[in-house]
Protein backbone atom coordinates (compact mmCIF):
# COMPACT_ATOMS: atom_id res chain seq x y z
CA UNK A 1 0.00 0.00 0.00
CA UNK A 2 0.74 3.51 -0.19
CA UNK A 3 2.35 5.37 2.32
CA UNK A 4 0.35 7.56 4.10
CA UNK A 5 2.74 10.89 3.15
CA UNK A 6 1.33 9.92 -0.64
CA UNK A 7 -2.29 9.15 0.44
CA UNK A 8 -2.98 12.02 2.24
CA UNK A 9 -1.41 15.38 1.06
CA UNK A 10 -2.16 18.38 3.35
CA UNK A 11 -5.82 18.86 2.61
CA UNK A 12 -6.23 22.85 0.23
CA UNK A 13 -8.64 25.64 2.51
CA UNK A 14 -11.97 25.51 1.06
CA UNK A 15 -12.28 27.32 -1.96
CA UNK A 16 -9.07 26.29 -3.88
CA UNK A 17 -9.70 22.91 -4.94
CA UNK A 18 -10.19 22.72 -8.60
CA UNK A 19 -13.74 22.58 -9.18
CA UNK A 20 -13.08 22.84 -12.95
CA UNK A 21 -10.72 20.73 -14.78
CA UNK A 22 -8.87 22.68 -17.99
CA UNK A 23 -8.38 20.94 -20.91
CA UNK A 24 -5.35 20.02 -20.21
CA UNK A 25 -6.03 17.27 -17.87
CA UNK A 26 -6.84 15.30 -21.34
CA UNK A 27 -3.01 15.55 -21.90
CA UNK A 28 -2.68 14.05 -17.97
CA UNK A 29 -1.73 10.24 -17.94
CA UNK A 30 -4.29 7.70 -18.06
CA UNK A 31 -5.30 5.03 -15.15
CA UNK A 32 -2.45 2.28 -14.96
CA UNK A 33 -3.09 -0.69 -16.88
CA UNK A 34 -4.39 -3.68 -15.21
CA UNK A 35 -7.50 -5.94 -15.43
CA UNK A 36 -10.90 -5.56 -16.83
CA UNK A 37 -13.53 -6.54 -14.49
CA UNK A 38 -14.97 -10.10 -14.66
CA UNK A 39 -17.72 -10.66 -11.84
CA UNK A 40 -16.97 -13.85 -12.10
CA UNK A 41 -13.45 -13.34 -10.96
CA UNK A 42 -13.39 -10.26 -8.71
CA UNK A 43 -17.09 -10.82 -6.61
CA UNK A 44 -16.79 -12.18 -3.65
CA UNK A 45 -20.16 -11.28 -2.80
CA UNK A 46 -22.04 -13.00 0.55
CA UNK A 47 -25.44 -11.51 1.16
CA UNK A 48 -25.48 -9.43 4.56
CA UNK A 49 -26.79 -11.17 7.96
CA UNK A 50 -28.88 -8.49 8.77
CA UNK A 51 -31.09 -5.74 7.08
CA UNK A 52 -32.47 -2.92 9.33
CA UNK A 53 -35.53 -1.56 7.76
CA UNK A 54 -36.84 2.18 8.05
CA UNK A 55 -39.54 1.22 10.32
CA UNK A 56 -36.93 0.26 12.78
CA UNK A 57 -35.24 2.95 12.96
CA UNK A 58 -37.63 4.98 13.24
CA UNK A 59 -38.54 5.99 9.64
CA UNK A 60 -41.20 4.20 8.66
CA UNK A 61 -43.01 6.76 6.01
CA UNK A 62 -39.82 8.34 4.51
CA UNK A 63 -37.99 6.74 1.34
CA UNK A 64 -38.08 5.30 -1.57
CA UNK A 65 -37.34 1.51 0.05
CA UNK A 66 -38.60 -0.36 2.86
CA UNK A 67 -34.65 -1.50 3.88
CA UNK A 68 -32.70 1.11 5.71
CA UNK A 69 -29.40 0.12 6.03
CA UNK A 70 -27.31 -3.07 5.47
CA UNK A 71 -24.84 -4.85 7.92
CA UNK A 72 -21.69 -4.84 6.25
CA UNK A 73 -20.68 -8.05 3.86
CA UNK A 74 -18.56 -9.20 1.75
CA UNK A 75 -18.57 -7.47 -2.25
CA UNK A 76 -15.17 -7.77 -4.02
CA UNK A 77 -12.17 -9.83 -3.92
CA UNK A 78 -8.46 -8.74 -3.09
CA UNK A 79 -7.82 -8.83 -6.52
CA UNK A 80 -10.45 -6.08 -7.53
CA UNK A 81 -9.76 -3.78 -4.13
CA UNK A 82 -6.30 -3.55 -5.35
CA UNK A 83 -6.80 -2.51 -8.87
CA UNK A 84 -9.26 -0.33 -7.61
CA UNK A 85 -6.65 1.26 -5.12
CA UNK A 86 -4.59 1.15 -8.27
CA UNK A 87 -6.80 3.66 -10.13
CA UNK A 88 -7.87 6.22 -7.69
CA UNK A 89 -5.12 6.93 -5.53
CA UNK A 90 -3.25 7.10 -9.18
CA UNK A 91 -1.47 10.83 -9.73
CA UNK A 92 -3.47 12.05 -12.34
CA UNK A 93 -6.41 11.35 -9.98
CA UNK A 94 -4.09 12.85 -7.09
CA UNK A 95 -3.56 16.20 -9.76
CA UNK A 96 -7.24 16.71 -11.50
CA UNK A 97 -9.80 14.86 -9.11
CA UNK A 98 -9.12 16.22 -5.38
CA UNK A 99 -11.37 18.33 -3.25
CA UNK A 100 -11.91 19.44 0.16
CA UNK A 101 -15.25 20.66 1.57
CA UNK A 102 -16.95 21.19 5.23
CA UNK A 103 -17.93 18.05 5.65
CA UNK A 104 -14.46 16.05 4.58
CA UNK A 105 -11.05 17.12 4.39
CA UNK A 106 -10.32 14.74 1.60
CA UNK A 107 -11.74 13.37 -1.29
CA UNK A 108 -11.56 12.53 -4.72
CA UNK A 109 -14.17 12.43 -7.44
CA UNK A 110 -14.94 12.54 -11.00
CA UNK A 111 -12.34 10.28 -12.18
CA UNK A 112 -14.48 7.37 -13.68
CA UNK A 113 -14.43 6.06 -16.82
CA UNK A 114 -11.57 8.46 -17.43
CA UNK A 115 -9.25 7.54 -15.07
CA UNK A 116 -10.34 4.66 -13.29
CA UNK A 117 -11.99 2.39 -15.73
CA UNK A 118 -12.14 -0.84 -13.75
CA UNK A 119 -13.86 0.89 -10.98
CA UNK A 120 -16.25 1.97 -13.75
CA UNK A 121 -17.06 -1.00 -15.03
CA UNK A 122 -17.55 -2.58 -11.44
CA UNK A 123 -20.02 -0.44 -10.69
CA UNK A 124 -22.28 -0.89 -14.05
CA UNK A 125 -21.57 -4.38 -14.40
CA UNK A 126 -25.23 -6.09 -14.03
CA UNK A 127 -24.46 -8.76 -11.49
CA UNK A 128 -23.07 -5.13 -8.91
CA UNK A 129 -26.38 -3.29 -9.64
CA UNK A 130 -28.57 -6.86 -8.93
CA UNK A 131 -26.79 -7.39 -5.74
CA UNK A 132 -27.10 -3.90 -4.27
CA UNK A 133 -30.77 -3.53 -5.52
CA UNK A 134 -31.65 -6.64 -3.86
CA UNK A 135 -30.17 -5.05 -0.37
CA UNK A 136 -31.49 -1.71 -1.38
CA UNK A 137 -35.25 -3.38 -1.55
CA UNK A 138 -35.76 -1.56 -5.28
CA UNK A 139 -34.02 -1.99 -8.43
CA UNK A 140 -31.16 1.43 -8.88
CA UNK A 141 -29.24 2.36 -11.07
CA UNK A 142 -26.08 4.88 -10.77
CA UNK A 143 -27.30 8.62 -10.16
CA UNK A 144 -24.67 9.98 -12.65
CA UNK A 145 -21.46 8.72 -14.45
CA UNK A 146 -19.93 11.68 -11.87
CA UNK A 147 -20.80 9.74 -8.80
CA UNK A 148 -18.83 6.65 -10.20
CA UNK A 149 -17.29 6.88 -7.53
CA UNK A 150 -16.47 9.33 -4.72
CA UNK A 151 -13.64 8.55 -2.05
CA UNK A 152 -13.47 9.65 1.46
CA UNK A 153 -9.82 9.73 3.21
CA UNK A 154 -8.13 10.32 6.50
CA UNK A 155 -4.71 8.91 7.39
CA UNK A 156 -2.31 9.66 9.76
CA UNK A 157 1.64 8.37 10.29
CA UNK A 158 1.61 5.59 12.75
CA UNK A 159 2.89 8.00 15.37
CA UNK A 160 -0.18 10.60 15.14
CA UNK A 161 -2.70 7.61 14.99
CA UNK A 162 -1.04 6.34 18.60
CA UNK A 163 -1.03 9.66 19.85
CA UNK A 164 -4.76 10.13 19.12
CA UNK A 165 -5.56 7.14 20.49
CA UNK A 166 -3.72 7.73 23.89
CA UNK A 167 -5.38 11.46 23.82
CA UNK A 168 -8.43 9.76 23.60
CA UNK A 169 -8.37 7.25 26.63
CA UNK A 170 -6.80 10.15 28.55
CA UNK A 171 -9.92 11.91 27.92
CA UNK A 172 -12.33 9.02 29.34
CA UNK A 173 -10.12 8.11 31.59
CA UNK A 174 -10.82 11.60 33.16
CA UNK A 175 -14.35 12.13 32.96
CA UNK A 176 -14.86 8.81 34.21
CA UNK A 177 -13.02 9.92 37.12
CA UNK A 178 -15.04 13.45 37.26
CA UNK A 179 -18.27 11.89 36.60
CA UNK A 180 -18.77 13.46 33.52
CA UNK A 181 -20.88 12.08 30.26
CA UNK A 182 -19.07 13.58 27.29
CA UNK A 183 -19.68 13.43 23.97
CA UNK A 184 -17.15 10.75 22.36
CA UNK A 185 -13.88 11.73 20.38
CA UNK A 186 -15.39 10.56 16.87
CA UNK A 187 -18.09 13.19 17.45
CA UNK A 188 -15.39 16.26 17.50
CA UNK A 189 -13.26 14.39 14.45
CA UNK A 190 -15.79 12.59 12.36
CA UNK A 191 -13.76 11.23 9.36
CA UNK A 192 -17.52 13.02 7.31
CA UNK A 193 -19.43 14.99 9.28
CA UNK A 194 -23.03 14.78 9.93
CA UNK A 195 -24.99 14.82 6.68
CA UNK A 196 -28.01 13.61 4.22
CA UNK A 197 -26.88 12.19 0.85
CA UNK A 198 -27.29 13.80 -1.96
CA UNK A 199 -28.80 10.54 -3.51
CA UNK A 200 -31.37 8.11 -2.58
CA UNK A 201 -28.99 5.50 -1.75
CA UNK A 202 -25.08 5.03 -1.31
CA UNK A 203 -23.64 1.54 -1.62
CA UNK A 204 -20.01 2.62 0.91
CA UNK A 205 -16.78 -0.08 -0.18
CA UNK A 206 -13.71 -0.08 2.33
CA UNK A 207 -10.55 -0.01 0.74
CA UNK A 208 -8.35 0.09 3.16
CA UNK A 209 -6.15 -2.68 5.75
CA UNK A 210 -8.71 -2.80 8.98
CA UNK A 211 -6.97 -5.34 10.67
CA UNK A 212 -6.33 -2.92 13.24
CA UNK A 213 -8.93 -0.44 12.86
CA UNK A 214 -10.45 1.22 16.26
CA UNK A 215 -13.88 3.12 15.33
CA UNK A 216 -14.50 3.91 11.88
CA UNK A 217 -18.67 3.01 12.18
CA UNK A 218 -21.07 4.80 10.03
CA UNK A 219 -23.47 6.63 12.66
CA UNK A 220 -26.83 7.06 12.28
CA UNK A 221 -29.38 9.47 13.90
CA UNK A 222 -32.59 7.58 14.02
CA UNK A 223 -35.90 8.63 14.17
CA UNK A 224 -36.09 8.86 17.56
CA UNK A 225 -32.92 10.61 18.00
CA UNK A 226 -31.02 7.81 19.23
CA UNK A 227 -27.45 7.51 17.38
CA UNK A 228 -27.06 3.77 15.63
CA UNK A 229 -24.12 2.59 15.06
CA UNK A 230 -23.19 0.30 11.65
CA UNK A 231 -19.86 -1.22 12.54
CA UNK A 232 -17.33 -0.59 9.44
CA UNK A 233 -16.83 -2.70 6.74
CA UNK A 234 -13.28 -4.93 6.51
CA UNK A 235 -11.44 -4.23 3.25
CA UNK A 236 -13.72 -5.38 -0.45
CA UNK A 237 -16.72 -5.43 2.30
CA UNK A 238 -19.47 -2.98 1.54
CA UNK A 239 -22.64 -1.76 3.16
CA UNK A 240 -25.56 -0.26 1.64
CA UNK A 241 -27.64 2.81 2.64
CA UNK A 242 -30.82 4.71 2.33
CA UNK A 243 -28.44 7.93 3.36
CA UNK A 244 -30.89 10.38 1.15
CA UNK A 245 -33.27 9.96 4.14
CA UNK A 246 -31.02 9.35 7.17
CA UNK A 247 -28.48 11.43 8.91
CA UNK A 248 -25.08 9.76 9.36
CA UNK A 249 -21.67 10.43 9.31
CA UNK A 250 -17.83 8.55 9.61
CA UNK A 251 -16.72 7.76 12.96
CA UNK A 252 -12.97 8.37 12.82
CA UNK A 253 -10.79 5.68 12.81
CA UNK A 254 -7.45 4.53 15.32
CA UNK A 255 -5.41 2.06 15.29
CA UNK A 256 -4.76 2.39 11.92
CA UNK A 257 -2.65 4.88 9.29
CA UNK A 258 -5.60 5.29 6.70
CA UNK A 259 -9.29 5.00 6.02
CA UNK A 260 -9.85 5.15 2.45
CA UNK A 261 -13.86 4.17 1.94
CA UNK A 262 -15.62 4.41 -1.91
CA UNK A 263 -19.30 5.85 -1.70
CA UNK A 264 -20.88 5.17 -5.14
CA UNK A 265 -24.45 6.91 -5.42
CA UNK A 266 -27.74 5.31 -6.96
CA UNK A 267 -30.93 5.99 -7.46
CA UNK A 268 -34.41 4.31 -8.75
CA UNK A 269 -34.13 2.88 -11.99
CA UNK A 270 -37.78 3.43 -13.00
CA UNK A 271 -38.88 6.99 -14.00
CA UNK A 272 -41.93 6.64 -11.79
CA UNK A 273 -40.96 5.97 -8.57
CA UNK A 274 -40.40 9.69 -6.76
CA UNK A 275 -36.68 11.14 -7.11
CA UNK A 276 -35.66 13.24 -4.40
CA UNK A 277 -31.98 13.89 -5.39
CA UNK A 278 -30.79 17.02 -4.10
CA UNK A 279 -27.25 18.35 -5.49
CA UNK A 280 -26.49 20.02 -1.77
CA UNK A 281 -23.61 18.12 -0.72
CA UNK A 282 -21.79 17.45 -4.32
CA UNK A 283 -22.77 20.87 -5.78
CA UNK A 284 -19.76 22.28 -3.86
CA UNK A 285 -16.97 19.53 -4.60
CA UNK A 286 -17.83 18.92 -8.61
CA UNK A 287 -17.19 20.19 -11.69
CA UNK A 288 -20.35 21.99 -12.35
CA UNK A 289 -20.45 21.55 -16.37
CA UNK A 290 -20.73 17.94 -15.58
CA UNK A 291 -22.67 17.96 -12.50
CA UNK A 292 -25.37 20.09 -14.09
CA UNK A 293 -25.60 17.96 -17.71
CA UNK A 294 -25.41 14.74 -16.21
CA UNK A 295 -28.47 16.05 -13.44
CA UNK A 296 -30.31 17.58 -16.62
CA UNK A 297 -30.12 14.95 -18.41
CA UNK A 298 -31.47 11.97 -16.75
CA UNK A 299 -34.12 14.24 -15.04
CA UNK A 300 -35.43 14.96 -18.71
CA UNK A 301 -35.23 11.45 -19.61
CA UNK A 302 -36.96 10.77 -16.58
CA UNK A 303 -39.86 13.60 -17.56
CA UNK A 304 -39.22 12.60 -20.96
CA UNK A 305 -40.61 8.89 -19.99
CA UNK A 306 -43.80 10.35 -17.74
CA UNK A 307 -44.66 12.22 -20.75
CA UNK A 308 -44.57 9.53 -23.02
CA UNK A 309 -46.34 7.53 -20.59
CA UNK A 310 -49.47 9.83 -19.54
CA UNK A 311 -49.67 11.05 -23.35
CA UNK A 312 -50.28 7.14 -24.29
CA UNK A 313 -53.33 6.80 -21.37
CA UNK A 314 -54.65 10.42 -23.47
CA UNK A 315 -54.11 8.66 -26.39
CA UNK A 316 -56.21 5.52 -25.28
CA UNK A 317 -59.09 7.41 -23.87
CA UNK A 318 -59.67 9.22 -26.76
CA UNK A 319 -60.53 6.33 -28.78
CA UNK A 320 -62.80 5.27 -25.76
CA UNK A 321 -64.28 8.95 -26.15
CA UNK A 322 -63.29 9.87 -22.19
CA UNK A 323 -60.49 12.02 -20.37
CA UNK A 324 -59.73 11.83 -17.19
CA UNK A 325 -59.55 15.88 -16.09
CA UNK A 326 -58.06 14.70 -12.72
CA UNK A 327 -55.95 13.06 -13.63
CA UNK A 328 -54.25 15.20 -15.62
CA UNK A 329 -54.41 17.69 -13.89
CA UNK A 330 -52.47 16.06 -11.04
CA UNK A 331 -49.91 14.55 -12.96
CA UNK A 332 -49.27 18.75 -14.43
CA UNK A 333 -48.82 19.28 -11.03
CA UNK A 334 -46.36 16.60 -10.62
CA UNK A 335 -44.34 17.32 -13.02
CA UNK A 336 -44.27 20.89 -12.41
CA UNK A 337 -42.79 20.36 -9.08
CA UNK A 338 -40.69 17.90 -10.25
CA UNK A 339 -39.00 21.14 -12.47
CA UNK A 340 -39.53 23.42 -9.89
CA UNK A 341 -37.18 21.03 -7.69
CA UNK A 342 -34.65 21.01 -10.67
CA UNK A 343 -34.69 24.96 -10.27
CA UNK A 344 -33.78 24.95 -7.02
CA UNK A 345 -30.39 22.31 -7.28
CA UNK A 346 -29.26 24.47 -10.17
CA UNK A 347 -27.88 27.07 -8.51
CA UNK A 348 -26.18 29.42 -11.02
CA UNK A 349 -22.51 28.78 -11.32
CA UNK A 350 -21.08 32.50 -9.71
CA UNK A 351 -23.22 31.56 -6.20
CA UNK A 352 -21.81 28.52 -5.81
CA UNK A 353 -18.59 28.72 -3.67
CA UNK A 354 -15.98 25.67 -3.49
CA UNK A 355 -16.13 23.42 -0.60
CA UNK A 356 -19.00 25.24 1.26
CA UNK A 357 -22.53 23.92 1.23
CA UNK A 358 -24.52 27.58 1.71
CA UNK A 359 -26.85 26.68 4.57
CA UNK A 360 -28.22 23.50 6.54
CA UNK A 361 -30.11 21.74 3.91
CA UNK A 362 -28.26 18.65 4.71
CA UNK A 363 -29.80 17.93 7.91
CA UNK A 364 -33.02 18.07 8.95
CA UNK A 365 -32.77 17.17 13.11
CA UNK A 366 -33.01 20.69 14.95
CA UNK A 367 -30.22 19.17 17.63
CA UNK A 368 -27.62 18.76 14.37
CA UNK A 369 -28.82 21.95 12.76
CA UNK A 370 -28.01 23.89 15.96
CA UNK A 371 -24.51 22.19 16.52
CA UNK A 372 -23.92 22.58 12.74
CA UNK A 373 -24.59 26.54 12.79
CA UNK A 374 -22.11 26.61 16.00
CA UNK A 375 -19.35 25.15 14.16
CA UNK A 376 -16.92 27.81 12.87
CA UNK A 377 -16.16 28.61 9.26
CA UNK A 378 -13.46 28.63 7.51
Amino acid sequence: MASADVLAPEAPAFGTVKRKRSDLHLMAPRAPSGPTFDAAKHLNYQAPNKIWTMKEIGFSDMGVSPNAVSEPFPLFTAEAIQQMRAEVLSKPVWDNCKYSSELAHCQLRGFAPEYAPFVYDAWRSPEVLSIVSKIAGVELVPAMDLEIAHINISSNTKEQSEAVQQALEEKSHREADEGVSGCPYEDDQPIVDWHTDSYPFVCVTMLSDCTNMVGGETALRTGTGEIMKVRGPAMGNAIVLQGRYIEHQALRALGTTERISMVTSFRPKSAFIKDDTVLTTVRPISDLRELYSQYAEYRFEMLEERVRAHLKEIRDGKRARRFDTKATKAFIREQRSFLDSMLRELVDDEMVTAGMLGGENHLFSDDLISKYRKKPRV
